[in-house]
């Protein structure tokens, strides 16, 4: 299974499908990420008040689609401050810095690292 994740590391972009808090509705977001063994990080930059993150934290369950795969994991938020936070942060900034036309250091310092590990 970590195979068929690892051949898109260097995907642009996955889509996260959450349960919605209040609705019990599915929604999806494109969002940009990293990929560690089976665990994908992902920056929230409206932190917590995201809707995509308090779905996460009502309701862990998800689903991920890279491309046409699709596998169903288990959302988390990070301990901040943590080993874990603060390598996904470096490792989400390295991924997309180059790739972007914008200063990325202030939001991988100020957002809100979440993990989903895929099942």
């Amino acid at each position: 299974m970590q195979e068929v994740l690892q051949m898109y590391v260097s995907e642009n972009f996955c889509y996260l499908t959450t349960t919605g808090r209040k609705s019990g509705k599915a929604h999806t977001i494109e969002i940009w990420f990293a990929l560690v063994g089976s665990t994908l990080y992902m920056l929230s930059g409206g932190r917590d008040k995201a809707d995509w993150v308090k779905n996460i934290q009502r309701q862990p369950e998800v689903e991920v689609r890279i491309k046409t795969t699709r596998k169903q994991g288990r959302g988390r938020v990070v301990a901040e401050g943590s080993e874990e936070d603060a390598r996904a942060r470096q490792l989400v900034f390295s991924k997309y810095a180059p790739r972007s036309n914008e200063d990325l250091r202030d939001w991988s310092r100020r957002s809100l690292t979440v993990a989903v590990d895929i099942e």
